[in-house]
């Protein structure tokens, strides 16, 4: 078996239907200069968008509010421990995202397996994720990102991708 930080962890595709209209579609920004995280996400959103062009997709908008779901999923998981979608659907209810169908793609991984290539690479390669990076309807992103102690695992990159469209 691969060493564990050559492994990235992918969890199960979470899609739910929730029947609430569109959100907001603003990008947080930081103060003052971008961290290593801020340009991580950048990466990691790029990749993602060149993929889904290359696939003849629309790109994907980041979104506050989903922004703010993935962000405090990732800190949760890096708190705990714990690698899991746990309360999807609540989580996306009490963040009030909004759009008939989100989904949620997770990852960590360290070296290349943490790399935005890498992780894109990785859910491209598994079919429930694929089908929520390419769903056509996603139109919306946020994405939480976080480098720590993981899980016994130094330094790695720790990742909430959540979708929302139709």
């Amino acid at each position: 078996m691969a060493p564990r930080r050559a492994i990235i962890l992918l969890a199960l595709l979470v899609v739910f239907v929730l029947a609430v209209g569109a959100g907001t579609l603003a990008f947080p920004r930081g103060s003052g200069a971008a961290s290593s995280t801020t340009v991580a996400r950048g990466s990691l959103l790029r990749e993602i968008n060149r993929v889904r062009a290359a696939h003849g997709l629309r790109t994907l908008r980041p979104d506050t509010t989903l922004s703010r779901a993935a962000a405090a999923h990732t800190r949760q998981m890096t708190r705990t421990g714990t690698f899991s979608h746990g309360a999807f659907a609540s989580r996306m209810v009490r963040f009030r995202v909004r759009g008939p169908f989100v989904g949620e793609n997770l990852a960590w991984g360290t070296g290349s397996y943490a790399s935005a290539r890498g992780i894109v690479r990785a859910w491209l390669e598994s079919p429930e994720h694929r089908r929520n990076l390419l769903r056509p309807g996603f139109r919306r992103i946020g994405l939480g990102l976080r480098r720590a102690a993981f899980q016994g695992t130094a330094g790695a990159n720790v990742v909430t991708a959540d979708f929302a469209g139709y």
